[in-house]
């Protein structure tokens, strides 16, 4: 799809998208009943040291994206975009939710988070702007060996573990929204997905031999 067209609206669902990826992160780590894989790793390492996990996030956000180097991936604006709005948006809404304890709220948080997710999801990917670092270093390392599906589930179990063993939370959320996240996009997905313009019919050609 061409970077211009469109560009408004794209850029526009891109910001939301990526606004609302953060809150899901945020609501997640407040329900404290287990993050999303790649957040475990980045509240372990947080914790570690003691920043925060927003700045944990553009981090390992910037690293990541080295690793398309030698796997011949190309950013675009969606890419560099992941990286710095998600992680200012979790340090941003992080201090106004409140730390639950009644179960009723945290799982209320925990759900909220996950279908928040998938719909961030279909936002900001329908947006066609450019692949999140961790998902274009996923569809980069399938490109030349084994499976999507493989290399997803491989990542994620490894960056749980080493979150894990630095004490990021672990728990049915986490599982959960590795269930449940997939069909989440692909259900919204199609609704927000921003299609090319059609291009215009063209001219009518004249008769040479009017009557």
């Amino acid at each position: 799809m061409p970077l211009r067209d469109r560009l408004p609206r794209r850029l526009l669902q891109l910001a939301l998208g990526l606004a609302a990826y953060g809150v899901s992160i945020s609501l997640m780590l407040h329900a404290h009943v287990g993050n999303q894989p790649w957040d475990v790793l980045h509240q372990g390492i947080a914790g570690h040291l003691g920043v925060t996990v927003g700045t944990v996030l553009i981090g390992m956000g910037a690293l990541v994206l080295l690793c398309w180097i030698p796997l011949r991936q190309r950013p675009g604006i969606g890419t560099v975009a992941n990286i710095v709005v998600i992680g200012l948006v979790v340090d941003a809404v992080n201090p106004l939710l409140p730390d639950l304890d009644h179960l009723a709220g945290r799982w209320a948080f925990m759900l909220g988070g996950i279908l928040l997710c998938g719909f961030a999801s279909g936002l900001y990917i329908g947006a066609n702007l450019g692949p999140g670092p961790r998902d274009g270093l996923m569809t980069g390392l399938a490109a030349r060996r084994w499976s999507l599906r493989g290399w997803r589930t491989l990542l994620e179990i490894t960056v749980v573990v080493a979150g894990a063993l630095l004490g990021g939370t672990v728990g049915i959320g986490t599982i959960l929204y590795a269930l449940a996240i997939g069909p989440l996009a692909q259900f919204f997905l199609p609704m927000l997905a921003v299609t090319p313009r059609p291009a215009p019919a063209p001219s009518p050609t004249p008769d040479p031999c009017p009557a």
